[in-house]
């Protein structure tokens, strides 16, 4: 990846704009989080939370890679604290009885040890906490983590209140530097929340980008720019994306799709076709909130 596929975080943290997502990959997450890497993708996403992701999978794809001569500051790599509801519990990486800072501590070092490393480049709060007081304990000890150099930046996921991420923002001592929510039409597409992120220097991560919006694809304002610059309509929406400051997260099992992906830098989108593409979100109530944080 060159610079120009590179964006900097408020805490000036390189992040890759684009992430390779691990969610789902299984026994086979080493063997895709090495292909990831090997194709290019130098950002990588995963969490605590063993019934959706192998941590211990990544960590060996991250090794593989290093192995082979990349260097660990050239990846950027990000997990999340899951809180014991998002949990399967059988399969808790830490102990849900104990106090919420013990959680997170107890989380982050077995984050550590799967991945290999001896920091994050990013660690997130997996949801939001309706409990202020237990999110106060949990952000505060995620804080803790970043001062003592465990993690470079702090961010949320699934956060689909504007409300909430504003009061988190004022209230944290060190605030949000990555918001990653779900990209679909249910919640708008996060246009408030965008908007926060960009007015704030917060930078805002999709995923189910692809997943979720089928009739995007098939449209024709993204099916005719796929056309005139000779590729796919997925790669234009990512491309339009990254041109409108987001880092889309893929987490594809193909390889092709992996040089697709990582392709889009290669071509740009002109201000027409930029505009024509956007129409196509203006059609959703940019107030619409499905009542979910």
């Amino acid at each position: 990846m060159n610079e120009n596929e590179y964006i900097v975080s408020r805490h000036g943290v390189r992040m890759p704009r684009m992430l390779y997502g691990t969610a789902w990959k299984k026994t086979r997450t080493a063997e895709l989080v090495g292909k990831a890497l090997r194709n290019g993708f130098r950002g990588l996403d995963t969490a605590g939370q063993p019934k959706h992701y192998d941590e211990a999978g990544v960590g060996a794809g991250i090794a593989a890679a290093l192995e082979g001569g990349l260097a660990r500051a050239d990846v950027y790599v990000q997990t999340k604290f899951t809180p014991a509801d998002g949990q399967d519990p059988r399969q808790i990486p830490y102990d849900p009885s104990a106090p919420p800072a013990d959680q997170v501590a107890q989380s982050f070092h077995s984050s550590l040890r799967n991945l290999r490393t001896e920091y994050l480049d990013g660690l997130l709060l997996h949801s939001p906490l309706r409990d202020t007081r237990r999110l106060a304990e949990t952000w505060q000890a995620m804080e803790a983590i970043v001062e003592s150099g465990g993690a470079r930046q702090l961010g949320i996921s699934n956060c689909y209140s504007p409300a909430w991420l504003e009061a988190l923002y004022r209230s944290a001592r060190i605030p949000p530097a990555v918001v990653q929510n779900r990209f679909y039409a249910e919640t708008g597409y996060d246009h408030a929340i965008r908007a926060f992120c960009r007015e704030h220097d917060i930078v805002y991560q999709s995923f189910w980008t692809l997943t979720a919006n089928p009739h995007l694809l098939a449209h024709e304002r993204i099916k005719e720019p796929a056309r005139r610059h000779h590729c796919t309509p997925a790669q234009i929406l990512f491309r339009w994306l990254t041109l409108e400051g987001v880092v889309p997260l893929s987490g594809t099992t193909s390889e092709e799709h992996m040089r697709e992906d990582l392709a889009i830098f290669g071509f740009t989108l002109g201000e027409d076709e930029r505009a024509s593409i956007a129409t196509l979100f203006r059609t959703v109530d940019p107030g619409h909130s499905n009542g979910r944080p």
